[in-house]
């Protein structure tokens, strides 16, 4: 049975004045329908490129992208896209952020109040209906996200990508995205590749995490199957031996296999920066 979302023997190559850089080399993983895959690894380990390709924003310099049979070569509807910094247009209401996107998808097919009934829904997965008449700069940041991750889930995608969605929340507005994401891919089923630098984050939401080798010339270094039952609490997980299990081996892949240092900067070459920057 061929993989829903097939990333096959991806190349992604980038010229620089110094010469091409490679920043993926035969990266090579298989979706099903439904699952939830995180992608972790240091940065610098083309993450953000392996989302960029699924979600049609760069062309593979070797290799490609198969969704549902269908070549992957250009952005669509089907791939909706969840960034870190919550792009919200500042002069729309959280309900005309999510009407912008319903418009654009279901403009032929949806009449004005089925439409309006659809935006709703969707704010009220993400439990923002509440809030849907204000504005970017009347809201926290928790809730903009929400609405952002409202406004991605209104164009139905068959995938959702989501490139460190929780990255700039506090703890506890964090803890509180992912319980409402868990809940949200319990009652859709979508499809979703999430990156995360966050260990337990990824052993909590996610069916597999994939890690990724340090870059350049990044691939998948190893996948680990997270096989444990849903739905997952995050207090009775804390104490169970699987999840520990499970952490442990992502952070021996990451500071032992993958270990990664740093350079630190003398006080001479710090000096010197910060005098070229004034």
């Amino acid at each position: 049975m061929p993989a829903f979302l097939d990333i096959s023997n991806i190349d992604m190559v980038f010229p620089t004045p110094k010469g091409d850089f490679t920043a993926l080399k035969s990266v090579n993983l298989k979706i099903k329908k439904g699952e939830f895959i995180s992608l972790i690894g240091h940065s610098g380990c083309g993450k953000s490129t392996v989302l960029n390709v699924v979600a049609g924003l760069y062309k593979a310099t070797l290799g490609g992208v198969i969704l549902d049979n269908k070549e992957v070569n250009a952005p669509g509807p089907e791939r909706a896209v969840v960034f870190q910094n919550h792009s919200l247009l500042p002069w729309l209401t959280a309900y005309q952020n999510v009407e912008l996107a319903v418009k654009q998808v279901f403009s032929k097919t949806m009449g004005k109040a089925e439409m309006a009934e659809w935006i709703e829904h969707n704010l009220r997965l993400v439990h923002m209906d509440h809030a849907m008449h204000k504005r970017p700069d009347e809201i926290s940041g928790g809730m903009k996200q929400r609405v952002g991750i409202a406004r991605a889930l209104s164009m139905q995608p068959q995938v959702l990508l989501m490139d460190e969605p929780f990255g700039a929340l506090d703890a506890l507005t964090r803890a509180h995205m992912q319980d409402s994401l868990m809940e949200i891919q319990e009652e859709l089923n979508n499809t979703v590749i999430m990156i995360t630098h966050d260990v337990d984050e990824a052993v909590l939401l996610s069916d597999r995490i994939v890690m990724m080798t340090n870059g350049p010339a990044a691939t998948v270094g190893e996948i680990l199957d997270v096989n444990l039952e849903r739905p997952r609490s995050r207090l009775s997980l804390a104490e169970d031996k699987e999840y520990n299990r499970l952490r442990s081996a992502v952070l021996t892949f990451l500071y032992e296999k993958q270990r990664k240092i740093e350079p630190i900067k003398s006080a001479t070459e710090k000096k010197a920066v910060l005098s070229s920057a004034s």
